[in-house]
């Protein structure tokens, strides 16, 4: 009988690791790895772009080491982008708004005028904005300087524009040092001077004490403009501020050389010594002249001054002359001015000669320094003399 064919058992088929869930895993895991990697890749790119553009260096500037840029009051950012842009410091206007948004910078940017140096990046223009790390600008009106004066600081100030139309009334201006923008007008600044100086003075008037002879807030202006001129040492003015009042009061000239000058040149420098007729001439302001005070200021005298002529110390004190040291030496009566007046001729003759290289003895008389005050003849007065008119009342 024929055998059956024998039938070989089927070979088992190795399953693909292409196939089946595990295969299925490790594709999956390799495509991630895969897409992670560029993914990094592309975050170290943006990273990269990201430090190029806000920290890395920025546009050079155009001419020197830095570029002005003025951001004024109230301008937004937008306003700000467009203005650094066009200024050539920054690339994008969108990519400053958007730092400006992201860092908060937006809400913090302060007005002014900026230095950006020639390369600077986006974070240190965001950082100068937020910060206020901006150039600042001040102009400086010293005590006792005329208002002629004033507008000669102010047209030599090269951060401010325009013209002064007309110079400002004497006395009307405060001295201060004021800060400025670039751009700011010149006659702004004059109205800030000058809105100061009443603020001030609407402040002070009401200080004034029972020894002062100022019946108005003008009439200490001008004394007190006087007084800012004859003394430049803050202690001395007080005792100055004395005896104008007490020449006042009893009815002397103030007899004042910077009214004379001020006829002369308006407040500006004289440059040399003033001359006779130059003494007899008859100004409005030369108190050699007239009796009581000048119409108008002598200049813009500062708080001090005021406050000097507003409360001044009791004092019979009716004269002054320099000391020469810099200083005044006082005195009550006319016979020990003159007496002041020679020690101070002395004093100038004694520095001519040594300018000259000569030696001089003392000129004054040892029984005049021994004797003390006296009344001295016409001809015993020192040449050059100031002689001023006292009241019988007051001898």
């Amino acid at each position: 009988m024929a055998k059956a064919p024998t039938r070989r058992p089927a070979a088992k088929k190795t399953p693909s690791r292409g196939n089946g869930p595990k295969g299925s895993r490790s594709s999956l895991g390799i495509g991630l790895l895969t897409a992670g990697g560029t993914l990094g890749l592309f975050l170290i790119a943006a990273l990269i772009a990201l430090w190029a553009v806000y920290w890395g260096p920025g546009p050079k500037a155009a001419n020197g080491d830095y570029t002005i840029v003025t951001v004024q009051s109230g301008t937004g950012v937008p306003a700000i982008a467009a203005t650094l842009k066009r200024e050539g410091v920054i690339r994008s206007t969108d990519l400053f708004k958007a730092a400006m948004s992201l860092s908060g910078a937006d809400r913090k940017v302060r007005a002014g005028e900026y230095e950006v140096p020639s390369g600077a990046s986006l974070s240190k223009i965001v950082h100068m904005l937020a910060n206020g790390k901006g150039v600042r600008h001040f102009v400086t009106l010293p005590e006792g300087r005329s208002s002629a004066q004033a507008v000669e600081i102010l047209m030599r100030n090269p951060v401010l524009v325009g013209e002064i139309t007309e110079v400002p009334e004497e006395g009307s201006l405060w001295p201060e040092t004021y800060e400025v923008t670039r751009g700011e007008t010149r006659q702004a600044v004059i109205a800030r001077m000058q809105r100061m100086a009443k603020q001030k003075m609407d402040a002070l008037w009401p200080t004034r004490g029972p020894n002062s002879v100022a019946r108005t807030p003008h009439e200490a202006l001008v004394l007190a403009s006087v007084v800012e001129k004859e003394t430049g040492i803050a202690s001395e003015r007080p005792v100055v501020a004395a005896v104008f009042s007490n020449r006042l009061r009893v009815g002397m000239r103030l007899e004042s050389d910077p009214t004379i000058i001020y006829g002369i040149t308006k407040g500006r420098p004289l440059g040399r010594g003033l001359k006779l007729s130059e003494i007899r001439a008859n100004t409005p302001w030369n108190t050699y002249v007239i009796n009581g005070l000048p119409p108008t200021p002598i200049a813009n005298p500062g708080e001090a001054s005021i406050k000097a002529v507003l409360n001044p110390p009791k004092s019979d004190y009716l004269f002054f002359v320099a000391d020469g040291t810099g200083g005044h030496v006082f005195a009550s009566t006319y016979q020990e001015h003159l007496l002041n007046v020679a020690r101070w001729r002395d004093v100038e003759r004694r520095r001519a000669a040594i300018e000259r290289g000569e030696t001089l003895e003392d000129t004054l008389p040892s029984s005049v320094e021994d004797s003390g005050p006296r009344i001295l003849t016409p001809d015993q007065i020192p040449a050059g003399a100031q002689v001023i008119r006292v009241p019988e009342d007051a001898r």
